[in-house]
């Protein structure tokens, strides 16, 4: 996808999974980038990858838990990038279970994260008339017996992005969210369950039409597009990206 010469990018959670492939294809469209997340090895190896794109590429170790080192990074980035035209709010805590730890990490990570950069981004994304892609997930449109902190947190997302949407139009900036389905990568969680849990894994394979996971480049071309010229009239959305998996 073509025509980000020039933009300034923000991507939370950004080293790993989606959040790389999101990072990586904003660069490869000639956008610079800044990325942030708690693992410095990681990040360190992503920012590399940004920067042999041949564009600008900021990263920081950043606990998105702490509402301080949130703030911090936005500003740290927008001084590297020189502004901000697009944030992606990608990270989570991925508290699943129905336990206070686990629904502090989804509201902490998942929702706190996404309200406090959105907040410390506006007044650059205003200046650019800009746009925020949240990202939530398929778990946030059906209950879950497995994972109900982790669903509730993503319904969440889908209702807030709606108030942000028509919170920030006036300015001229859109909001809107993309909500994946079963995302397989090297090191992610359903790689791990392919042989950890493969009851679990080969049901959810079962559950989608194309018959097959999805990958984190096809999450990160629908939050590019939301992010364009291509979708100017486009927001308060939620695009579900998941191969058909909500059908069944």
């Amino acid at each position: 996808m073509a025509g980000f010469a020039g933009r300034r990018v923000l991507v939370a959670g950004g080293s790993k999974g989606i959040g790389r492939a999101v990072a990586l294809g904003f660069a490869r469209a000639g956008a610079a980038v800044s990325i942030c997340a708690r693992g410095a090895e990681a990040l360190e190896a992503t920012r590399a990858e940004i920067a042999a794109c041949g564009v600008p590429a900021h990263a920081r170790a950043t606990d998105l838990a702490e509402a301080a080192a949130v703030a911090s990074w936005v500003e740290d980035a927008a001084t590297a990038l020189g502004g901000v035209d697009v944030l992606v709010n990608n990270a989570s805590g991925f508290g699943a279970r129905d336990t206070e730890e686990d629904w502090a990490k989804g509201l902490g990570v998942d929702v706190m994260a996404t309200v406090r950069a959105s907040r410390a981004a506006a007044p650059h994304l205003r200046a650019a008339k800009g746009s925020i892609v949240n990202v939530t997930s398929i778990s946030g449109f059906r209950p879950s017996l497995r994972t109900p902190a982790y669903a509730a947190v993503k319904a969440l997302l889908v209702n807030y992005t709606q108030s942000q949407a028509a919170a920030f139009a006036a300015d001229g900036v859109r909001v809107n969210a993309v909500a994946p389905g079963s995302i397989e990568f090297p090191g992610g969680s359903w790689e791990q369950r392919r042989t950890s849990d493969p009851t679990l894994y080969n049901r959810i394979l079962a559950s989608i039409p194309f018959g097959r996971l999805g990958t984190p480049e096809e999450v990160a071309e629908v939050v590019m597009f939301l992010s364009s010229p291509a979708a100017r009239w486009v927001t308060g959305q939620t695009i579900v990206v998941d191969g058909g998996q909500l059908l069944s």
